[in-house]
């Protein structure tokens, strides 16, 4: 398999965003197992079933646990370095507080484990259970200080709660103490019951619908503004924000109780935001820089999934950007992002 090289000839991209299934789950410790506590049950050949109470939730290949499987792929797609975080339906906010805490736990783990196996080329985000602050915040300095990730992913919201709402300020107050980035992936989004078609439009067309709300979310809460030197970032290229943008721009002009609560502009708030690159289409990928600025966009794949951008080097020189941009697409924006002392060789 050949290397896919960006303008500037090194095969370093950054992709921020990829999951992983751990092979197995553990027993529930606990006094009473919940209802809603995932296993895996066996299915074809190198894959395996998660299962959530009692069905089928997503059968997945064994690339979402197999370290050295994963590590096979990446020269071909044009990466050094692969950020994983859990799949984003084991977030389990809707499990009692403290089970999740230990599901969320034993992902961490997992994630660690993988990413001492890797030799430098995996990198983890964690995962807090933000259904109880003290727990979320608790676990957070596990990831952060413990593990050493650079990081946590979320939810685009917690149990339908968005995520600019104030209950979740003493978490990203942490996030910011800690120099924490945060990614943002779709979760359980809304809207579900306006799709007409199978399941698998949930991915399709519902989740950018609920990132775009919760990276707006973010800006009329005025996120940034509090927390300046907070690093956060939406998957899926921020869903439908850059649809919503120009919409709310103009309303912050127009609505007086609009305008009194932005204490910054829309449009300068979100080009604060950092965004992955997943939208599989050039036109758009061109689009979303013109609107955020080519020092906000990083690599996102959502490997190994089936629905994953499989060349994702290769979508951002076909958009035809100058080899600055094109290289901060590629690894600049993500070590930023990522706190990376030092840039990928």
């Amino acid at each position: 398999m050949s290397t896919l090289k960006h303008p500037s000839g090194c095969a370093c991209g950054i992709d921020t965003h990829a999951h992983v299934v751990p092979e197995n789950f553990p027993a529930y410790v606990g006094s009473r197992l919940p209802s809603d506590w995932p296993s895996m049950a066996a299915a074809q050949p190198c894959h395996r079933s998660v299962m959530i109470s009692g069905k089928v939730y997503r059968t997945v290949s064994d690339k979402c646990w197999d370290t050295g499987k994963r590590l096979q792929d990446l020269p071909g797609m044009g990466l050094a370095l692969q950020v994983v975080s859990p799949m984003p339906e084991l977030l389990s906010y809707w499990m009692e507080a403290e089970p999740a805490q230990q599901l969320l736990r034993f992902l961490n783990e997992q994630i660690a484990g993988m990413v001492a196996e890797s030799g430098g080329a995996l990198a983890g985000l964690g995962a807090v259970p933000l259904q109880d602050m003290d727990l979320a915040i608790r676990e957070l300095e596990h990831v952060v200080q413990v593990l050493g990730f650079p990081g946590v992913e979320i939810g685009s919201n917690i149990n339908g709660v968005a995520i600019g709402a104030p209950a979740f300020d003493p978490f990203f107050e942490a996030c910011e103490r800690l120099g924490a980035a945060v990614f943002v992936h779709a979760i359980r989004p809304a809207g579900m019951d306006r799709l007409v078609g199978p399941p698998a439009l949930q991915q399709v067309l519902a989740y950018p619908g609920d990132v775009g709300l919760a990276a707006a979310s973010a800006i009329t809460s005025n996120l940034l503004v509090r927390r300046p030197k907070l690093r956060i970032a939406f998957s899926h290229g921020g869903g439908t924000l850059a649809s919503l943008l120009p919409r709310l721009q103009q309303g912050a002009g127009v609505f007086p109780a609009l305008q009194d609560t932005l204490l910054q502009s829309p449009v300068e708030q979100a080009r604060r935001f950092f965004y992955d690159t997943l939208v599989f289409d050039t036109p758009t990928l061109r689009h979303l820089v013109g609107s955020f600025g080519g020092s906000q966009l990083m690599l996102g794949t959502d490997y190994p999934f089936n629905f994953h951008d499989r060349t994702p080097v290769e979508r951002v020189e076909a958009a035809g950007f100058d080899a600055d941009t094109a290289a901060a697409l590629v690894h600049r924006n993500a070590e930023r992002f990522l706190g990376l002392s030092k840039g990928i060789a």
